[in-house]
């Protein structure tokens, strides 16, 4: 943060006519139904100034506080990952001639270039492990045409909920990279950092100022504050030996007992890129649209082959989902799919706690349980 510029708090709605200037839709956290939720944006009016987020393994509340910053959060149910892998899309469609032919057409979005306010470090590190699944693994042409036109304002987290463990993935609070500007929140403004050619062109844009050794001292002890703040943590960053090795641990039927297979994890978990496939025909028999939407290791239907269902116990589902997680995740991408965000445990229904599970099958150090 040694050469962040200063602007201040009155002057963010520059930022946002920038964006909406350069023909970005913009998208940024509003308060609705209870939660903190990533919609359009037009005025700064609309950010959650003032809310801040108390979440517990299974309990998410939003209250009042007096404080003038829109950021001092931690998240809401949403990353990045429906704006770029999104729940329900059209990937191709096929329509009937007249003499009978068929004729198939790619369903490419062509949606104006989008710009993300308020992204955390945690999102940022899920939306690379997307990009590999996406656009490396595989080249995802819908993934690709909304990831190309999308400019990222990351704000550096300083209030985590007492679910977060980004610290122990090493994905937070800081936002390290990955983000086209990065703000750091203060009572007075914001520090900006610049993160790519198009950050720096909006910058050019805002009436910056020369930042004080005082705010940018303040800025990184916020972060530093917020760090420690994170009590949770996993055992290791590597868990893969450890989980292969206690795939018949008594713990599995434990937290099948608790767990509703409702699959909310992995709706809310922000790498996770499970779906399914269907072919919606017209009524008239003329034309069908073949439609993508996300699906869940949790569903009876996502392990079913050919009228077998695979993993037809909740245990044998929740095995797959942290085995895959914290395990083989590091043979397809050399990381763990987990990035601290701990929306798993605030979003589950019972307050089934990834971290405690992967303590109780790997041990306190990841090196098997004792």
């Amino acid at each position: 943060m040694k050469h962040a510029a200063f602007l201040p708090r009155h002057a963010l709605q520059i930022l946002l006519d920038a964006l909406s200037g350069e023909g970005y839709r913009v998208v940024g956290p509003r308060v609705r139904d209870g939660a903190i939720l990533y919609e359009e944006l037009r005025d700064v009016a609309d950010l959650p100034a003032g809310w801040r987020d108390e979440q517990q393994p299974g309990q998410y509340r939003l209250e009042r506080t007096d404080t003038q910053r829109s950021f001092a959060w931690a998240h809401g149910p949403q990353g990045i990952k429906p704006l770029v892998f999104r729940p329900r899309e059209s990937l191709w469609r096929v329509h009937r001639s007249a003499d009978g032919r068929m004729a198939f057409s790619a369903s490419i979005p062509q949606d104006p270039p989008l710009a993300v306010i308020g992204a955390r470090a945690c999102d940022l590190a899920a939306l690379e492990l997307q990009d590999r699944h996406f656009l490396e693994s595989i080249r995802d042409p819908s993934y690709a045409a909304h990831r190309a036109g999308l400019f990222i304002v990351a704000v550096h987290c300083t209030h985590p909920a007492s679910t977060c463990f980004c610290v122990s993935t090493g994905d937070g609070p800081r936002a390290g990279k990955g983000f086209d500007l990065a703000l750091s929140e203060l009572d007075e403004g914001y520090l900006i950092e610049v993160g790519s050619e198009r950050g720096a062109h909006i910058a050019r844009m805002l009436p910056l100022q020369l930042s004080s050794d005082e705010q940018r001292e303040q800025a990184e002890a916020e972060i530093a504050h917020a760090a420690a703040l994170q009590t949770r943590q996993l055992p290791g960053t590597n868990l893969r030996d450890s989980l292969f090795a206690n795939l018949d641990h008594p713990r599995w039927r434990e937290v099948a007992e608790r767990c509703l297979s409702c699959g909310n994890c992995t709706s809310v978990c922000p790498t996770c890129f499970c779906h399914a496939e269907q072919d919606l025909p017209s009524l008239d028999g003329q034309s069908a649209e073949h439609v993508r939407q996300w699906d869940s290791c949790f569903s009876e239907g996502h392990s079913t082959i050919h009228g077998i269902v695979i993993r037809a116990e909740t245990g044998q589902r929740y095995r797959q989902w942290l085995t895959h997680k914290l395990g083989s995740w590091h043979d397809q991408y050399g990381r763990s799919g987990c990035v601290g965000c701990g929306r798993c445990i605030t979003w589950c229904p019972v307050g089934i706690d990834l971290t405690e599970e992967a303590r109780a099958i790997c041990g306190p150090n990841g090196e098997g349980a004792t």
